[in-house]
């Protein structure tokens, strides 16, 4: 039996010291010391042996299970050891190379744009709100006193989903959910993108940006909707920046103006940005037509207000002097990082 134990632990120590597998290491373990390894056999058998001999046979075995779990925890160590070593020749780094640059994005001009223009109405007290990208026609454009038959339908190319769902044109939408709310009084902003089914060209796009702005309570006036689009040009202009209010039309508000302001770039005097005539045109405005009012459920014999639509591209295109608006949106970064 000792010969046997003896074979079974120079077999077991030859093949750990020839392997350099931790894999090959856990077969040659299982093979000798599993449940159905040769140690494990002799055990089984040693109810076969006289009583006298079975102390002697158990401890021969002992001695030779922990000599061999000695080979196996040495050999284990030495195998991990190599490989961790071949793993640092592998990934050994060579701090001689110089380091590779960490290119860091930044803020869209447009978005540049919006941030400066949010900070002038904030600090003028307004709230900024947003709304569905998809809307109903009720708020895009009946609530706005355009209903089905109306003129001005057939001047905004739409994108219809279905015969009331569209992509909306305006974000003026935003305002008529809001005073249908009834939550008054009202001073909000309304950011957002919009869609209309225009040729892309320098100053067209199907997919553009707005930023509408809504006062209504008791007592506002032409006056109000005049200083606060003076404050406006002068903070985000310039403080020299003038502002001209010229009569125009728009369904949803009643009277209405188109607005202009001095050239930022000659102060008025005349330049190729102003076309010679010394002013820009940026924005539309008017008094909140009453009848719009009435429909989103305020009292327009008690209350009044202003609106005033922005194109976020154009004011864009203005303060960084760009001419062309689809710069803004082919991701040169040869042009993006002037910002």
């Amino acid at each position: 039996m000792s010969k046997t134990l003896q074979e079974i632990r120079q077999e077991a120590e030859a093949k750990i010291a020839e392997t350099l597998s931790a894999d090959v290491l856990d077969e040659i373990k299982v093979s000798i010391l599993g449940k159905k390894g040769e140690l494990t056999q002799i055990l089984k058998n040693m109810k076969d042996l006289a009583p006298e001999e079975r102390p002697k046979v158990g401890q021969q075995v002992n001695e030779v299970r922990k000599a061999i779990e000695e080979k196996l925890e040495a050999k284990k160590a030495e195998i991990k050891h190599i490989m961790l070593t071949e793993k640092m020749k592998r990934e050994t780094i060579d701090v001689t190379l110089p380091g590779k640059k960490m290119m860091r994005g930044h803020r869209h001009p447009n978005q540049i744009a919006l941030e400066d223009l949010e900070k002038v109405f904030i600090g003028m007290g307004y709230q900024v709100v947003e709304g569905p990208e998809v809307e109903f026609d009720r708020y895009n454009f009946e609530l706005l006193n355009i209903p089905a038959n109306h003129p001005a339908k057939d001047e905004q190319d739409t994108f219809y989903i279905t015969k009331d769902i569209l992509l909306r044109t305006q974000t003026s939408s935003v305002q008529a959910r809001i005073m249908e709310g009834g939550d008054l009084p009202i001073k909000i902003i309304s950011p957002g993108r919009v869609f209309r089914a225009d040729e892309v060209d320098a100053t067209h796009s199907p997919s553009f940006h707005q930023v509408e702005g809504l006062v209504v309570g008791k007592g506002v006036t032409m006056a109000d909707l005049k200083g606060t689009l003076d404050q406006f040009a002068r903070e985000f202009f310039g403080p020299d920046t003038k502002t001209k209010l010229r009569p125009h039309h728009f369904p949803f508000t009643e009277p209405s103006a188109e607005v202009d302001v001095t050239c930022f770039k000659c102060g008025g005097k005349g330049c190729n940005v102003c076309k010679g005539s010394g002013w820009i045109e940026i924005l539309g405005c008017g008094m909140v037509h009453p009848h719009v009012l009435e429909m989103c459920g305020i009292d327009p014999k008690v209350y009044s207000g202003f609106a005033f639509g922005i194109g976020l591209e154009r004011v864009a295109l203005l303060k960084y002097e760009i001419d062309d608006m689809r710069l803004l949106y082919e991701n040169d970064v040869r042009f993006l990082k002037q910002f």
